[in-house]
């Protein structure tokens, strides 16, 4: 035998062929997925296995969901009614309107004292023609001062200011009893008060011709 010959035979020993290879590799799969299933191991997971596990797990969630959420009507057991709240301004007419700031003189404490800041009103009965001042409170439409205007009234000059005036009151009712008050009230301006006071008058004649 040649030396040639000799090489060649070792070569084809040594090297095993490709086909003997593919056999092997296939071979150790197939071992290694019999293995998971002797054990009771999941078989390896595919692209399309994970796409179907999320779909089914989307679906599971949203009919959970649905079962959670049911659709409940409950009818309430007391039914309010509408109610009207009376004022005592519905027989009346807004002539005159402006915002000011209300003070009342307190005797015992010799002090004026704040009793809001609001629109003051005068108000017009329909059918009597009397006309009343009426002032609320903001935000809280408390009543802070309630009175006819009566032809007695006189505004006088506040003493260091030109935007107020005061006056005595014979019976104020904003505390819901008739009782005598001096009241000032005080305007952003002296124009604004001006106006006031020609506003007061008018009617103070109104009450005199009739």
């Amino acid at each position: 035998m040649s030396t040639e010959e000799t090489v060649k035979k070792t070569e084809e020993v040594v090297a095993p062929k490709e086909e003997e290879k593919k056999s092997v590799f296939s071979g150790a799969s197939a071992t290694t997925a019999n293995a998971f299933s002797l054990f009771g191991g999941a078989k390896p997971k595919t692209a399309e296995s994970d796409e179907k596990e999320d779909a089914d797990g989307e679906k599971k969630s949203d009919e959970k969901a649905d079962e959670e959420e049911p659709d409940v009507h409950f009818e309430p057991i007391v039914k309010l009614e509408k109610v009207d709240v009376k004022t005592n301004e519905e027989d009346e007419d807004a002539i005159y309107k402006v915002r000011a700031k209300l003070f009342k003189f307190d005797a015992d404490s010799k002090e004026w004292k704040e009793r809001g800041t609001g629109d003051v009103r005068f108000l017009k009965h329909k059918t009597t023609g009397k006309v009343r001042l009426l002032m609320r409170r903001d935000k809280t439409l408390k009543i802070c001062a309630n009175h006819y205007i009566l032809p007695e009234y006189e505004l006088k000059p506040n003493v260091g200011s030109d935007r107020s005036w005061v006056y005595n009151v014979a019976a104020d009712i904003s505390e819901g009893v008739p009782e005598p008050q001096v009241l000032a009230i005080r305007f952003g301006n002296s124009d604004i008060a001006n106006e006031f006071k020609a506003k007061f008058e008018e009617v103070q004649k109104e009450e005199k011709s009739e």
